[in-house]
């Protein structure tokens, strides 16, 4: 044994690197008579398994049947290395094969684990339990290994609560166990039962610290993440990625942001997933300066390729930044690569800038690439025609997505389709798309109707719309403001009064309009209603003064109508120019640079009269101004917008 296990050409295995360089190595063993061996024949199932060689483990599967008595290591390497692969089905015929040609007490225990596993990945849930009664009938219930692979099998079946009945009763509980069954929880959505197991521990490291931030942080819980974070110890990267991510996913970008650099003062390297969570904060500020500045940092760490996901969050974050030339360059320098991310996130930046055209450029050169697209793009694709106002493409795009490419729409894609004719003023068109699709109508459908009605003033269809939608989302403010200002384009104060008094009885108030832009890395926030600093307010309001005179005589008439009160004309006139994006116009006008784009970020739709406002803001004082609303960009420049009045 010792002359076999010195030999030669078994040392060759671990210098082998591809599958030819494997076959001569087994040629050799065969010539040489070593094939005969079971020690020889197991270090090469072995290395074909489990070395990651590609081709090895079909290389194996094709050798095994030449084998007259495999070993339970030969079947060990087998299953394991088929337990690792998508759909190791081949892991169970094995294991059952195994138990008929071996004792149980011949070394099958090994395999126990792998073979756990790939019922688990197979939701294989009669041999999972039958290979459960196994173990409970041997020692090897007494294997923490063992017993934390049966409580993951039953954790990836969906069976949580089996799965807490096997940790109660496994003999043997270590650290591994406990993560387990607290990541099982936070699977299964039931973080009071996981953040009361975490309390429970005995003793805890990074991984179940590290679960529970990631955890809170998807059901929104920041605040209990934070506490999980500020009382630990050690932190590695994968702490900082699940805390900068929860801010990024909970609405609180800024916090991401100062994280993150927090996190690189201390000398930390971040990976691929806490770059995107960044990014995707600074897409949701639409503050360009930092993302431009995070770009720069990832070319000089040479990352832009450290992860798929990267490239396209980059795409992401110029499109909602306002810079579209921008993200049409970053896309462009690496849409060779085929990820279907890139293109979906490109096609949907085009489509909030309202460039339904170009949008169905990039989408014609992906089929010319014979790139697959999927339910993303389309989504996107259909937006794109929703927002340009091409309705006959948006119809073609929807017809070609299950006839052409057999993809079932989904709400989404309906919800699309519904905001295309209804942005079209085509409002019994949208109601029959509601009635023809197969699923329940939700919120968000009936407030694309009910938008529309408001845009085309039927009263009626905007009626019905939004009763729907408060049946659905009773404490959604915004479908009783939408209904409100469509009986006050009316005339109809009495219902104005009704609606209010309901919102009043029902505890909800109005969403107030608030624009923020960044100067000279400071954010500042315009929110109608609240007072400006002192110093800045008197400034603020004898600018929107000087420029209202200065379009008026270019032709301005303030757009008395969208003050939705029943009030005197010179009253709706103050109140106009209070509006947050005349605020920050203004603020931008005194601060910015005059050959700087202004860029201000709005929370809710931009107003029809803040709307002319600012494009004879951009004529009369020769400013780019770069709006991003509730929906899409309008790009302001010598009097016209890019959205070409519709939006």
């Amino acid at each position: 044994m010792t002359a076999i296990s010195t030999s030669p050409v078994v040392s060759m295995l671990d210098k082998c690197k591809s599958l030819c360089e494997l076959r001569q190595i087994h040629a050799l063993m065969i010539k040489t008579n070593l094939f005969n061996h079971n020690f020889t024949v197991s270090r090469l199932i072995a290395f074909c398994s489990l070395s990651g060689v590609s081709g090895g483990l079909d290389y194996a599967a094709s050798v095994f049947p030449r084998i007259q008595h495999p070993n339970s290591f030969i079947f060990f390497a087998l299953i394991k290395g088929f337990s690792d692969t998508p759909s190791p089905v081949e892991s169970l015929i094995l294991y059952s094969y195994m138990l008929s040609c071996l004792n149980y007490s011949n070394g099958v225990e090994f395999s126990v684990p792998s073979v756990l596993k790939a019922c688990g990945k197979l939701l294989a849930f009669d041999e999972g339990r039958q290979i459960h009664g196994q173990v409970l009938k041997t020692l090897l219930w007494f294997d923490p290994f063992v017993g934390n692979s049966m409580l993951r099998m039953y954790i990836d079946f969906g069976e949580i609560e089996l799965a807490r009945r096997v940790f109660d009763r496994m003999p043997n509980r270590d650290v591994v166990s406990w993560n387990s069954m607290i990541a099982g929880y936070l699977k299964a959505g039931k973080i009071e039962l996981a953040g009361g197991l975490f309390d429970e521990m005995p003793e805890r490291d990074v991984v179940s610290c590290n679960a529970m931030i990631d955890g809170y942080g998807k059901c929104g819980r920041c605040d209990l993440a934070e506490k999980v974070f500020e009382t630990m110890g050690d932190k590695d990267v994968v702490t900082w990625t699940s805390m900068i991510s929860a801010y990024s996913q909970n609405g609180r970008p800024m916090k991401a942001l100062d994280l993150f650099r927090e996190m690189l003062s201390l000398g930390l390297k971040p990976d691929g997933p806490a770059i995107v969570s960044v990014l995707s904060a600074v897409a949701d500020l639409g503050f360009v300066e930092e993302g431009k500045w995070l770009h720069a940092y990832l070319s000089m760490n040479k990352m832009e390729s450290s992860s798929v996901f990267i490239g396209s969050a980059l795409i992401d974050m110029y499109s909602k930044c306002g810079f579209i030339e921008n993200a049409y360059l970053v896309f462009r320098s690496i849409s060779h690569r085929r990820n279907i991310g890139d293109w979906n996130s490109m096609i949907s930046g085009l489509a909030i800038h309202g460039l339904g055209q170009e949008a169905i450029d990039i989408f014609v050169d992906m089929e010319s690439m014979d790139i697959e697209p999927n339910e993303i793009t389309f989504l996107g694709l259909l937006s794109a025609c929703s927002h340009g106002g091409l309705v006959e493409d948006g119809q073609f795009y929807f017809e070609a997505m299950q006839e052409k490419y057999k993809i079932a729409p989904m709400i989404q894609h309906y919800g699309c389709m519904i905001d295309l004719f209804g942005r079209a003023g085509r409002l019994e068109d949208a109601l029959r798309v509601v009635q023809d699709m197969p699923f329940e109508t939700d919120v968000l459908a009936w407030k694309a109707i009910l938008s529309a009605s408001l845009k085309h003033g039927d009263v009626e269809i905007g009626r019905s719309a939004a009763l729907r939608a408060i049946e659905l989302a009773p404490d959604d403010s915004s479908s009783y403001v939408l209904l409100s200002n469509i009986y006050a384009k009316a005339g109809r104060w009495d219902d104005v009064a009704s609606i209010r008094l309901m919102m009043k009885q029902r505890g909800l108030k109005k969403i107030a309009g608030c624009s923020s832009m960044l100067v000279n890395g400071k954010v500042h926030e315009f929110l109608v209603g609240k007072e400006l600093e002192r110093s800045c307010s008197s400034q603020v309001l004898a600018k929107i003064d000087e420029a209202v005179s200065r379009l008026k005589v270019e032709g301005y008439k303030p757009d008395l109508s969208q003050i939705l009160l029943d009030i005197e004309d010179e009253g709706k006139e103050k109140l106009l120019n209070l509006h947050s994006e005349k605020m920050a116009v203004a603020f931008g006008l005194i601060h910015i640079n005059k050959t700087a784009p202004i860029h201000i970020v709005k929370n809710l739709r931009v107003c029809c009269d803040c709307h002319s406002f600012i494009k004879l803001v951009s004529k009369v004082y020769n400013r780019i101004i770069i709006l991003r609303d509730q929906n899409r960009f309008h790009r302001f420049e010598n009097g016209c917008c890019s959205c070409n009045e519709y939006w």
